[in-house]
């Protein structure tokens, strides 16, 4: 179950038992990356769900923190469906280039298909930060490019404040 909150005519929230919650205890692990999430395809909160428990039950990653969802318009490429958007804070040990390989088969693995820019997609994951380092390579940049001029991004973090 959800508590939805219209912030705008564009803009709507939603909590749940598992996202716009905070973990109690402390990861052994030694990097922490905020990761965004976001979806236009399909049923996409249950897709987060399955996200969770996948990454619960994977002893590389520590769940630390949830963003509440965000429903947002598209941008780039408009002529699509809403967006759904969220932020998982974890813990893990994996450098970045890894961290990041890691996500992107998570992708496929959850019927993620690349065909153009800003196109519709099941599941988009994102290294927002890692571990507060700057990194600027063909593959990955960090800070995410444009994350704190991002609704998707900066109203999901705030909520985790």
């Amino acid at each position: 179950m959800y508590l939805k909150r219209r912030l705008s005519k564009s803009l709507t929230t939603f909590k749940s038992l598992h996202f716009g919650q905070k973990k109690k205890y402390f990861s052994p692990k030694r990097y922490q990356a905020t990761i965004g999430i976001g979806g236009n395809v399909g049923d996409v909160k249950r897709r987060f769900n399955h996200l969770l428990v996948f990454l619960q039950g994977d002893v590389r990653v520590d769940i630390m923190k949830t963003s509440l969802i965000l429903k947002n318009p598209p941008f780039g490429f408009v002529d699509q469906d809403d967006f759904f958007n969220s932020i998982i804070v974890v813990q893990v040990n994996m450098q970045a280039r890894a961290f990041l390989d890691y996500l992107m088969r998570l992708e496929k693995k959850f019927g993620r298909y690349r065909s153009f820019a800003n196109a519709p997609r099941t599941l988009d994951l994102d290294i927002i930060f890692f571990d507060n380092r700057i990194i600027k390579t063909d593959i990955l940049t960090v800070p995410h490019v444009d994350w704190s001029h991002r609704q998707s991004v900066t109203i999901p973090l705030a909520s985790m404040r």
